[in-house]
């Protein structure tokens, strides 16, 4: 069988796309080895951790209503209901793709894939091998949780993002090993279920990819919710018991203290899945694992592009895949098409508070020449953030001081996920400071604060 277009893998850049080739007229395959299509995101990240993380939040809104009026009388939490409410949603999705792939005549082929020559794929299922040829192949299979060395996953007592999305129980203690977006998602989401959690980083703040400022906030809030931090922090020895798993961390003060934990999360980050694709004997060249690219996707391989997680530099983000699908299947059909700029690549962390940012921050923005304003406004400003109870955090732009430029955009507060929108579209669109400050902003909205944080790069902010 030949095609317009092969692609390896079923994740957000995956389907994204192959229903795009569709779109365009391609005669596209979308090979995937799972027996659902939605890869990692779908299944084992994104949409059942925010579902959760969902579910934590009105389960914080019951428990303490009181002040608002609604009085609960010894609330329960069902974390079985909870994780088939989880569960439902996943599936509901998985479902919706099927249908999409069938809409734009995209043909689903099961099995595990690698490259085999020129315009070719092997494609293994159930024992069975076929070849299927390609004018194009977009190489999409995604990342994998890093384990520390010596450690494997297990259901039980170590846990990954698979494993611990599957636990029927809320766990009384919690250790969390890296403190990057999945292991602040996942403390945030079981300290609100009432776990009593401890998050070691063994950088010297967590979140260490955003704002310096962002960070600090964080671990200022998460300390007052109860969670123990640990910053510059090596976990040692982890062994397992008959009731929970024990290790020893040396910790910031050059202390050595012992922890015992019913469950441990290792949120250390993920490795690309670019084993046994056929990659040897290609002109494809690895970086550490991952697959580096142009602007326009291509490897170094005639006719095979990558998209996502295994692509060298970009960040593991389910919309960066998707966005340079688009990139990918645009260039192979011919159409105009603007590479991904990494610097407008929005981060979106679903703790509480929120967090989400866009560009440089303000520590880059210095260390790359540029004469830096900033603006900073705090939630504590905001009607809406105090119709919520929820005044933590702020919204900080990062701007160019000559011609108001806006270099990044950093929020942690209610909804500071969403509340990135605005400053991701002004940025792409290439607005300056003075356009934002222009732009009216709905009343009570959280987002006015966004406004508020441009004007503060003036010093003109009203509210604060």
């Amino acid at each position: 069988m030949a095609y317009d277009l092969v692609i390896i893998g079923s994740g957000p850049g995956g389907y994204t796309a192959a229903f795009r080739a569709g779109q365009y007229g391609l005669k596209t395959a979308l090979v995937e080895k799972s027996p659902k299509l939605g890869g990692t995101c779908l299944h084992v990240g994104c949409i059942p951790t925010k579902a959760l993380l969902h579910t934590a939040e009105v389960w914080h809104n019951v428990r303490n209503g009181a002040a608002q009026g609604i009085l609960c009388e010894n609330p329960q939490l069902d974390f079985v209901k909870a994780n088939e409410h989880k569960n439902s949603i996943v599936t509901r999705h998985a479902k919706g793709l099927e249908a999409l792939a069938k809409k734009n005549k995209v043909e689903w082929i099961r099995g595990a894939a690698k490259l085999h020559g020129a315009g070719k794929v092997e494609v293994v299922a159930d024992g069975k091998t076929q070849t299927i040829e390609a004018r194009k192949i977009i190489l999409a299979t995604g990342s994998e949780a890093r384990m520390l060395p010596g450690l494997a996953p297990d259901p039980e007592r170590i846990l990954t993002n698979i494993e611990i999305l599957e636990l029927k129980s809320v766990p009384k203690t919690l250790g969390v090993i890296g403190a990057g977006a999945v292991g602040v998602e996942f403390a945030s989401m079981f300290n609100r279920f009432g776990t009593k959690v401890t998050l070691f980083e063994m950088l010297p703040r967590i979140v260490p990819v955003e704002d310096e400022d962002v960070s600090r906030e964080l671990e200022r809030v998460f300390k007052k919710q109860g969670i123990r931090v640990e910053t510059g922090a090596r976990v040692e020895g982890v062994e397992k018991t008959g009731s929970g798993v024990k290790f020893r961390a040396a910790l910031s003060t050059g202390k050595t203290e012992d922890f015992e934990v019913e469950k441990l999360l290792v949120a250390v980050g993920r490795k690309p899945n670019t084993e046994n694709l056929g990659l040897e004997g290609t002109r494809v060249e690895l970086d550490r694992g991952f697959i580096r690219v142009d602007e326009y996707q291509r490897t170094a391989e005639p006719d095979v592009y990558a998209i996502g997680d295994i692509v060298a530099g970009m960040p593991q983000l389910a919309h960066a895949a998707s966005m340079e699908g688009l990139v990918a299947v645009g260039h192979i059909a011919g159409k105009p098409m603007r590479p991904v700029n990494r610097n407008r690549i929005p981060g979106a962390t679903y703790t509480e508070p929120g967090i989400g940012s866009v560009g440089l921050t303000e520590a880059q923005a210095r260390a790359a020449g540029h004469k830096v304003k900033v603006g900073k406004f705090p939630f504590l400003g905001n009607s809406k953030a105090t119709i919520l109870g929820d005044h933590s955090g702020f919204v900080k732009v990062v701007a160019e001081e000559r011609y108001g430029e806006i270099l990044g955009v950093h929020i942690i507060g209610p909804h500071g996920y969403e509340l990135i929108a605005e400053a991701v579209a002004a940025m792409e669109a290439e607005a300056t400071v003075e356009t934002m400050m222009s732009t009216i902003h709905a009343h009570p909205t959280l987002y006015e604060a966004v406004g508020e944080g441009f004007n503060a790069v003036y010093g003109l902010s009203i509210n604060a």
